[in-house]
């Protein structure tokens, strides 16, 4: 890159800022824009997540009842706690809960793959 186009891209990003600065209500429509950023991102995360069931769909019926369902409790406790982020570490032993509903989530999809892995 030469040196225009990088005083160019710091230009444009110092005239942002100003906008959102100096402009009335640019903090509302910043915030809007994070938060639009935000759901197009979790958007693409369950649009892969859609992708990678149907690719691997028998691979998972083929776990059995009890493997599925740890499977899928695992899923549906590390989004819980994904979206409680926020309240979970605002005190101190929420953040160790936080750490420890992941880490029991991870170790109860690893112990599943690699039970199913053991055949």
């Amino acid at each position: 890159m030469s040196a225009r186009a990088n005083i160019r891209n710091v230009v444009i990003v110092l005239f942002l800022a100003a906008v959102v600065d100096l402009v009335p209500q640019g903090s509302s429509a910043a915030q809007f824009l994070i938060q639009l950023i935000s759901l197009a991102f979790i958007g693409a995360i369950a649009w892969v997540a859609s992708r990678l069931y149907r690719e691997h769909r028998l691979s998972l019926y083929s776990l059995g009842d009890r493997r599925h369902a740890v499977i899928y409790l695992a899923a549906g406790v590390a989004t819980l706690t994904l979206t409680a982020s926020s309240r979970l570490f605002a005190t101190g032993i929420g953040s160790v809960v936080w750490l420890l509903l992941l880490a029991a989530c991870a170790f109860a999809v690893f112990r599943v793959v690699r039970a199913a892995r053991e055949y």
